[in-house]
């Protein structure tokens, strides 16, 4: 068996799973933490990071805060127990936050969206944001500016 060199570590602990097309898609205005409730195969498929927030949304729905149509992959190695992947799963936070968050997800054009997944303590945790959707022209904009960025960087890398 061949060892390992002391410079390369292999990664440690969960992955975390970001939700890029939110970002893309929405103006984030204000974000929170919660706890998200998961069933026992769930658990280790966040873990390893089988996790797809694409089309995710958050909706209040009597004073509780629900993660709709988030895809977790079944854990292969679970035994007959696999819970459906797209499933409504209930995230977990203070009801004041809930109620805040609610208030500002009634104002016109917001919306509540799970920015990322990530574990903390052991625990899974879901990052909720609240988004304004952008126009097309902003998504443009905002690639024009990335480009000026970019090629900013490429003339400062020439010249040195």
């Amino acid at each position: 068996m061949a060892k390992k060199d002391k410079g390369q570590k292999e990664p440690q602990g969960p992955a975390t799973i970001q939700n890029r097309r939110a970002r893309y898609d929405y103006h984030i205005e204000d974000s929170m933490e919660a706890g998200i409730v998961l069933a026992g195969s769930e658990v280790k498929s966040v873990f390893l990071g089988r996790v797809n927030l694409t089309d995710a949304y958050c909706r209040v729905i009597h004073g509780e805060l629900w993660l709709m149509n988030a895809d977790i992959e079944p854990y292969t190695h679970s035994s007959v127990f696999t819970p459906e992947r797209r499933r409504d799963r209930k995230l977990l936070a203070h009801k004041k936050e809930i109620l805040n968050l609610e208030r500002k997800a009634q104002e016109k054009g917001f919306a509540l969206i799970p920015l990322k997944m990530y574990f903390k303590r052991g625990k899974a945790k879901v990052e909720v944001g609240l988004g304004r959707g952008k126009q097309q022209y902003d998504k443009r904009q905002q690639l024009q500016e990335k480009e000026t960025r970019k090629e900013k960087e490429r003339a400062r890398s020439e010249r040195y």
